[in-house]
């Protein structure tokens, strides 16, 4: 089997990963594979934050966690010590499309080197905040962003989940 079908067909999302932090080398290859998804009229316009002070990825995580409405303690991030925000770019039509491709690379990038990953939600809310608009402009991040999602991504504790059994009547064949 061609071995990014194989990816595709074996990659799971992971709620438990170890605390070290992935090398920045497996880091860049996985934000690279992000930046190479296809995107409305070739525009590239998604950006990827990348996380790896533990700080920021805390704040991150408590900020996330009351979005939720979850219990103090609870990480959101399930513990991964990496994570890679993608934005997109608010006024072109295609962001969060875009952003969603960005974020799908980098996933399957990351089973690839054998890192786990896994898409959180909440990044919209929390770049809605006055605190984040605030990074980004830190960051030297012009214009409206908005948070596509979270890769959260560190090495597996533990197995892989198991693929669920794909749902029948789910492609219509017109020939």
């Amino acid at each position: 089997m061609n071995e990014i079908i194989k990816a595709m067909r074996e990659r799971r999302s992971v709620r438990k990963f170890r605390p070290d932090m992935p090398r920045r080398e497996e880091l860049e290859q996985i934000i690279e594979a992000g930046l190479y998804a296809a995107s409305g009229k070739g525009r590239q316009a998604a950006k990827v934050i990348v996380v790896t002070d533990r700080e920021l990825r805390d704040r991150l995580s408590a900020v996330n966690r009351e979005i939720g409405g979850w219990e103090e303690g609870f990480d959101p991030f399930y513990g991964a010590p990496a994570i890679l925000i993608v934005l997109g770019e608010k006024d072109w039509p295609t962001h969060v499309y875009d952003g969603s491709l960005v974020m799908g690379n980098m996933m399957l990038a990351a089973h690839s080197l054998g890192l786990g990953s896994i898409w959180i939600h909440r990044a919209r809310e929390e770049f809605e905040r006055q605190e984040y608009k605030k990074l980004l402009t830190e960051l030297g991040i012009q214009g409206e962003w908005e948070g596509i999602g979270h890769c959260a991504v560190g090495y597996v504790e533990g197995e892989l989940p198991k693929a669920a059994e794909r749902k029948e009547g789910r492609v219509f064949w017109v020939e």
